[in-house]
């Protein structure tokens, strides 16, 4: 198992110490080195050290500090790994040390342990001790010798150096020959330490006797156990060359730039011979070395030069070692050592690695926080070799030195995403070389968002106008707001946050909607009921904490023309419940005669919800009994007469106005008006129980009807009115002469139902005058014979004599009854009763013919029987009913007048008998 060691360690493994005290012994840990000290040949997964541990790291900080392996070259990478979950340092590929370091005293392998959390990096060496795994080898299998006969003992014969890629005690430490009775070997140690073998001739060769030996020479290495490799020496023995070619070093030296190229002369070796002929003749060539060495160098076998046949790569070998062999025409053979010098040449520029980089950082990341690991290398030595390395850019980032080469960079100043969302420095680095090389890496650092600003709105308070009327669900205004964050921190929602009416009143008349801040109306606006509002909406982002800003939302609805004026005076209702009722109860002004043009009738009173132009009212005049009687004021909506009121006026009088708004469209109401002319309420009084005007009209339209339906059942029935008319013809030209044709005379005028005026006892007319009644309105023509003259008499003969007097009505001889089996003789009771109904009607029209007593007499008197009159035509009418509809009309009916008449004349009389008698 691998040992280990650390060159230092902070007290105590930073495991008791405080959050502070470990920070500071984290920043100190980059200067520190961790060694651990290993043998080669280890297979993969063999435990290198504790790595974790001995970096004050707990197995419960692993996770979050991310432990890893970082390094500027790629082979240190794949050699070890780092466990993650307990931190130690594996060896993930098998050493070999003589590929890693060559033939080198030592061999180590360095990188960088990482962590994070806070980002930091920490020098690891790792020793490769050796182990004896290699052979000794020689590089050829068989030496040939020729050896003159003639040489002398002590001769020295140069066999080269056997190599063994192990070093210290593992390597080669010397040579044995096989036992025979000529020859020794020897090891010559150079001054580079290197252990070259040498045949030492101890006695005289005799060729005679024998002409070649076969022996074998063995390489030892001073492992534990050893190990050996062996070369086989054949030796022939030949005639006297008495004389070695001798070079004129033994050693050359020289140095060559490894910017040489190709064909450029390295040295030039010279040998001498002290023989003759053919013996002296040298030829050179190179000695036994390695591949590489000879694919370098070639030398001139005539000549003795060296020259260059590849580039060299100070990097890769600083030296070369050559064996130059220089042999004469006997056999004889020299050598000596080359030894060339590479020197360095500033070819290669530095190279910046990245071994970490933090990105994205977030934006709120304090001041001095490591961002990046940067490692940065220079094959070339010396000055070429020495690096400076800076950053350029800007100044959000600085670049700190560490160990080995590292750099930290870390944040100079405070980060904004807002400002700048990514950071993109050059890193540059020089050497001191002459000319300076450099290179440079481009390190872009993004900038990760945090929740560090609010919603905001475009503006503080916004303002809206809505029609009232308006569709639920219409848009009444957008407000936007921008968050300057980006993702989730950036995405705004929007939300009623209350109103001026509170949660109960502004809230539920408009929503916003959550994404696009818009605001719509939950339901319809009534300017009437609310004229403006104000809501706050508040913006909130999707950050963790959120935040949010309120804007205030006044909303102003508009008026529309929605709202009819309402007439206040007179009061709508109580007009129509009036006209509905017979104009009984409907409201009324008394206007005197004696008004003239002017007179303020009445003020119709109206008001309108609305507003604006939509509330300005104006007044006019549309209907009225007398349209040049009144007028009504544009504004003010005073009733007032046009001109002074006439006796032709009619007593009741009905206006109509309407009220106007100046709305788009208009919108109006009206006002009827009920005015009576009169000096005081109690001239008024009968003017308000007689049939409203409307009533009449209604009668007319009813009778019209009527009229049409007559007509039509006329045509259907002329023929049988026709054979009816004979009938009753025949029948009386049958009887003789009927007694009516002799009451036949020069006066002529309809009996049918005389119609008598509800007031006539009152007195109130202005002056006296013959009334008469016409019967109701296309009545049927009824046939009546003429009644006889009617003598003039006095009133006070009339009076005597009961004039009013009138047959009873329980007869058969009422005023238009025709009796079933009596015709003729009743005409002449009903000409009496029509002459004494025309006197009573003259001497009421004009009462100032009789005496005080008697006139309050025959009124009494006459009321009287007219009120007996009146009972039994009600009584008439009912049987008048059941009766076949084929008898003659009866002519002057005054049945339907007289209920009406009756009940209008009761109530007359009953107000008027505390006054004077009826």
């Amino acid at each position: 198992m691998a040992g280990r060691r650390r060159q230092r360690r902070g007290p105590g493994g930073g495991r008791a110490l405080l959050a502070a005290v470990l920070l500071c012994v984290c920043c100190r840990a980059a200067a520190e080195r961790v060694r651990y000290a290993i043998a080669e040949e280890l297979g993969r997964g063999s435990l290198v050290g504790p790595l974790a541990r001995d970096l004050g790291l707990s197995a419960d900080e692993l996770p979050a500090r991310k432990l890893q392996v970082a390094s500027a070259g790629k082979k240190q990478l794949k050699y070890f790994t780092v466990d993650e979950e307990n931190g130690n340092l594996y060896v993930n590929e098998r050493l070999d040390r003589e590929e890693m370091c060559g033939d080198s005293a030592t061999c180590s392998v360095s990188f960088e342990a990482l962590v994070h959390n806070p980002l930091n990096i920490f020098r690891v060496e790792v020793d490769i001790r050796d182990v004896n795994d290699n052979t000794p080898r020689f590089l050829r299998e068989k030496f040939q010798l020729e050896i003159n006969e003639f040489t002398s003992p002590g001769a020295r014969f140069y066999l080269g150096m056997a190599e063994d890629p192990d070093v210290g005690s593992n390597s080669l430490q010397g040579y044995e020959l096989e036992a025979n009775g000529y020859f020794t070997v020897e090891v010559k140690e150079g001054q580079d330490g290197s252990k070259s073998a040498e045949l030492v001739l101890r006695h005289s060769l005799d060729r005679e006797s024998e002409p070649s030996l076969r022996l074998t020479l063995t390489a030892l290495d001073g492992g534990d156990p050893p190990r050996s490799g062996t070369a086989q020496l054949w030796i022939n023995v030949t005639d006297a060359n008495d004389n070695p070619p001798v070079f004129a070093q033994d050693r050359y030296r020289v140095s060559l730039r490894e910017d040489a190229p190709p064909g450029s002369i390295v040295l030039n070796v010279s040998a001498s011979d002290a023989d003759a002929g053919t013996n002296a003749r040298i030829t050179y060539g190179f000695g036994e070395m390695p591949a590489k060495v000879l694919q370098k160098f070639r030398v001139d076998a005539l000549r003795g030069t060296i020259s260059l046949q590849e580039e060299l790569d100070f990097e890769d070998t600083r030296a070369f070692s050559l064996a130059v062999e220089a042999t004469d025409g006997g056999g004889l053979v020299a050598h000596c050592k080359v030894e060339v010098e590479v020197l360095d040449v500033n070819d290669n520029a530095p190279e910046i690695t990245i071994l970490s980089l933090s990105s994205p950082v977030p934006e709120d990341a304090p001041v001095g926080t490591v961002v990046a690991l940067l490692n940065v290398n220079d094959l070339d030595s010396g000055e070429n070799g020495q690096v400076s390395c800076e950053l350029s850019g800007e100044a959000a980032l600085s670049l700190v030195a560490s160990s080995g080469g590292s750099y930290k960079v870390v944040t100079a100043s405070a980060l904004d995403r807002e400002q700048a969302c990514e950071h993109r420095v050059t890193v540059v680095a020089r050497d001191r070389g002459r000319p300076a090389l450099r290179s440079s890496r481009e390190l872009v650092l993004e900038v990760s968002d945090v929740n560090d600003n609010a919603p905001v709105f475009e503006e503080a308070a916004y303002s809206a106008y809505v029609a009232e009327n308006n569709a639920a669900g219409a848009l009444v205004l957008r407000v936007q707001a921008r968050d300057a964050d980006a993702g989730a921190n950036g995405r705004v929602s929007y939300w009623l946050a209350g109103g001026s009416a509170g949660a109960a009143g502004a809230a539920p008349l408009v929503s916003v909607e959550a994404r696009s801040g818009a605001l719509y109306a939950q339901r319809s606006l009534d300017y009437e009921r609310c004229r403006e509002f104000a809501v706050a909406v508040r913006a909130q982002d999707g950050g963790s904490p959120a935040r949010s800003s309120t804007a205030t939302v006044r909303v102003f609805v508009l008026d529309r023309n929605d709202n009819a004026p309402r007439v206040l005076w007179p009061a709508a209702a109580a007009a129509a419940a009036g006209e509905a009722a017979g104009g009984a109860a409907a409201p009324f002004e008394v206007v005197p005669r004696s008004a003239e043009a002017g007179y303020l009738v009445a003020k119709v009173v109206a008001v309108d919800a609305d507003a604006g132009r939509n509330a300005w009212l104006s007044y006019e005049l549309v209907a009225a009994s007398e349209p040049a009687l009144f007028r009504v004021g544009l504004h003010s909506g005073e009733v007032r007469t046009a001109r002074a009121v006439s006796e032709r006026d009619a007593a009741k009088q009905r206006v109509v106005a309407v009220v106007k708004d100046h709305g788009q469209p208009a919108l109006s109401a009206t006002a009827t008006l009920h005015v009576v002319l009169a000096e005081s309420l109690q001239e008024a009084l009968p003017e308000l129980s007689e049939r409203p005007a409307g009533a009449e009209a209604a009668a007319a339209a009813a009778a019209e009807l009527q009229f049409y339906l007559v007509l039509a059942l006329a045509l259907l029935s002329a023929l049988l009115v026709l054979s009816v008319a004979l009938a009753v013809l025949a029948r009386l030209r049958r009887a003789g002469p009927p007694a009516v044709l002799r009451c036949l005379g020069a006066q002529r005028f309809s009996l049918a139902g005389a119609a008598f005026p509800a007031d006539f006892c009152e007195g109130t007319l202005p002056y006296s005058y013959n009334l008469c009644v016409a019967p109701p309105a296309r009545a049927p023509p009824e046939a009546a014979w003429p009644p006889p003259p009617v003598p003039i008499l006095s009133a006070e003969e009339l009076l005597a004599g009961d004039a009013c007097d009138k047959p009873s009505l329980s007869s058969s001889a009422v005023v238009g009854e025709v009796p079933p089996d009596r015709d003729v003789p009743q005409l002449g009771d009903q000409v009496e009763f029509s002459r004494r109904k025309a006197v009573c009607v003259r001497l009421l029209s004009h009462p100032s013919e009789l005496p005080e007593s008697k006139r309050r007499t025959s009124s009494a008197r006459c009321l009287q029987r007219r009120e007996e009159a009146a009972g039994a035509a009600v009584d008439r009418e009912e049987r008048e009913g059941a009766r076949s509809a084929a008898a003659p009309p009866a002519a002057g009916r005054i049945e339907p007048f007289l209920p009406a008449w009756q009940d209008q004349r009761r109530a007359v009389c009953d107000r008027s008998r505390s006054e004077k008698p009826c």
